[in-house]
């Protein structure tokens, strides 16, 4: 699909006029809150101890241990793993929750997303398959790509954390076990997992990249930064045989903004607001770091897809390495490139958006139109949901149909080798 800046500006006779009018979603970035009995029904007897489990206790504020006489105490189901404590929070899944308000119009903590909850209270719909379904189908989304939640976190750091990499690699596999013969299938065609690698690996992330595309998977979890997570750059060249598994068996390399573990802020006394307004720029650095390490010249096939990262920065960013490259300077390195950043981008990258009309307005041709997707993010704080199709209308405002089809459908379903024919009822 080629499209230009002619053909995202509309006349009025050709756009969209209500949030009834859109097609449904293809969202690639979701979540799923990881059942609570994944591991202990999957691990080998002699491992069930050892792995990820769950034990109800009450917490206090983001889940701290709490004592029988606390009084702003609350249940959660709290995971335990080699070593490691994760209590549930609401911020983990707080679609259909609201934040309570007290009497003085101030938020009840009791009742906000640092609290903890139990399964029990969550959407089933966050952890079933068959539940997600039917959300999806109340919010107008016919497929749903769904990254781990922030129990593993967004590329599975829990495991690159934990101690026993034994251990570790068994469950990376359950989990990816559950996703191609749980999660995918019961889902009827309509929900796809992003499956996670044992990240300190390159050569067992090859081989379990091959296992799972064999049997359905479209999508692999990495990191925006690993370097940042302690494991070799994109510049070292030990990530290829990751990368020549991604391209061979056409897996979408699926990047998720946070999923190094880092977020900036410019002073420890500055409002959180700042940090997330700016997590982009995690995304621009892993941007530059694969369009200059030359694995896209090496890895003709390969797809990455940034998610959660919208998409206004893309063209400052790929312009400004073009005009770097353009000078070839010796102390920029950039020989090994025989074509423009630019190049490389058209061909290998793709984004996805939920609120951003900087890039819709005014860069979309930059971007390009058929390198954008969109997103619901169910079920986190942020979510759109139910609602999504609003969001979508009012963020595509003004663009012609063709174009609003293809960031809200038609460009997921070509990224991840989605046909009409595979979403089920």
């Amino acid at each position: 699909m080629t499209m230009t800046a002619e053909t995202t500006s509309a006349n009025t006779s050709d756009v969209y006029r209500s949030p009834e009018e859109l097609p449904n979603i293809v969202s690639i970035d979701d979540h799923i809150v990881e059942p609570p009995t994944l591991w202990q029904d999957r691990l080998p007897v002699a491992l069930k101890e050892q792995g990820p489990r769950v034990v109800r206790e009450r917490v206090g504020y983001y889940g701290t241990p709490a004592g029988a006489d606390d009084p702003a105490a609350q249940w959660s189901d709290v995971w335990y793993y080699d070593g490691m404590r994760i209590p549930t929070l609401r911020i983990w899944a707080s679609a259909g929750l609201r934040e309570a308000l007290t009497p003085d119009g101030e938020v009840d903590l009791r009742l906000s997303d640092a609290v903890g909850m139990t399964y029990d209270e969550l959407r089933p719909g966050c952890f079933e398959p068959e539940a997600c379904v039917a959300d999806m189908q109340r919010n107008g989304v016919d497929a749903s790509l769904g990254f781990p939640n922030l129990i593993l976190r967004f590329c599975g750091q829990l495991f690159l954390d934990a101690p026993d990499k034994a251990l570790a690699l068994t469950c990376v596999q359950a989990y990816n076990d559950w996703l191609m013969e749980q999660w995918q299938p019961l889902g009827r065609g309509r929900l796809y997992g992003a499956t996670l690698i044992p990240l300190w690996d390159p050569l067992a992330a090859a081989a379990e990249v091959r296992r799972n595309a064999a049997r359905g998977a479209r999508a692999v979890c990495f990191s925006e930064i690993p370097a940042w997570l302690g494991l070799p750059s994109l510049h070292s060249g030990e990530w290829d045989p990751f990368f020549d598994a991604c391209a061979e068996t056409g897996t979408v390399v699926a990047i998720h903004i946070g999923s190094s573990s880092t977020s900036r802020s410019t002073s420890d006394d500055a409002p959180p607001l700042l940090s997330v307004a700016n997590l982009y720029t995690n995304s621009s650095l892993s941007l530059s770091d694969f369009l200059l390490s030359g694995v896209f010249v090496r890895f003709a096939r390969l797809r990455i897809a940034y998610a959660e990262t919208q998409a206004g920065w893309i063209p400052y960013i790929v312009d400004r390495l073009d005009t770097m490259w353009r000078a070839d300077h010796t102390f920029m390195r950039t020989g090994h490139l025989p074509e423009p950043p630019s190049h490389y981008y058209r061909d290998h990258v793709w984004s996805c958006l939920f609120d951003d009309r900087v890039a819709i307005e005014r860069l979309l041709d930059r971007i390009g139109p058929d390198r954008v997707c969109f997103e619901t993010d169910f079920p986190h704080a942020d979510s759109n949901w139910p609602n999504s199709k609003r969001a979508a209308f009012e963020c595509l405002a003004g663009l012609d149909r063709v174009t609003t089809g293809a960031i809200m459908r038609t460009n997921a379903m070509d990224l991840l080798r989605i046909a009409e024919s595979d979403l089920g009822s």
